[in-house]
């Protein structure tokens, strides 16, 4: 069953890759749906982000890993180094689940 659904995950994703070099020339979008369309995308990627910051499962996830979120958000807002940001993010959300705090 994993199986199948990897395949046809797999499939499916190349469909729509060859369906957009294939349909490039064909498809035309209007400008307002050209400029709408980086913004919807950003907005899912905030969406994915938001609801793996905030739940586990189907609840949610307590307040130390969203804390590391925002430890991390606040050091790439400033522009710290990748490692510096994922590894401060972690042990802020490790020390607060270890301090008791879930």
């Amino acid at each position: 069953m994993l199986i199948a659904a990897i395949l046809t995950l797999a499939v499916g994703t190349y469909t729509m890759r060859l369906a957009g070099v294939v349909l490039r020339d064909r498809l035309e979008l209007s400008d307002q749906l050209q400029r709408l369309l980086p913004m919807a995308a950003a907005a899912l990627l905030a969406a994915l982000a938001t609801t793996a910051a905030l739940m586990e499962g189907t609840g949610f996830a307590g307040i130390a890993r969203p804390a590391g979120v925002v430890v991390g958000a606040l050091l790439a807002w400033r522009r710290a180094p990748f490692v510096v940001v994922v590894l401060a993010a972690a042990a802020t959300a490790a020390l607060l689940r270890l301090a008791g705090v879930e």
